[in-house]
């Protein structure tokens, strides 16, 4: 009986290295799984917000490039009239 219960620890001990095992492979799965999404998420938000800016960069040239062919015009009619 003895030798049972002597093998039947072994085995309860050995099933719980496998499982600390386990769960210390899930759990190192899960961090960089996590690490993943949230470099994923940072280069989307970077992405949209570079994406507005260019939106931006666009409409401020063609603004100015506007503002300063109306003010030519003025000034030259101003001049020849």
């Amino acid at each position: 009986m003895a030798m049972r219960m002597r093998q039947s620890l072994a085995q309860l001990e050995q099933a719980f290295h496998h499982e600390t095992q386990q769960d210390r492979q899930r759990r190192e799965h899960l961090r960089r799984t996590a690490a993943r999404r949230s470099r994923k998420r940072a280069h989307e938000r970077a992405k949209a917000r570079s994406t507005v800016r260019f939106a931006l960069l666009v409409f401020s040239l063609i603004a100015t490039a506007l503002i300063v062919t109306v003010a030519m015009f003025e000034t030259l009619n101003l001049l020849l009239a």
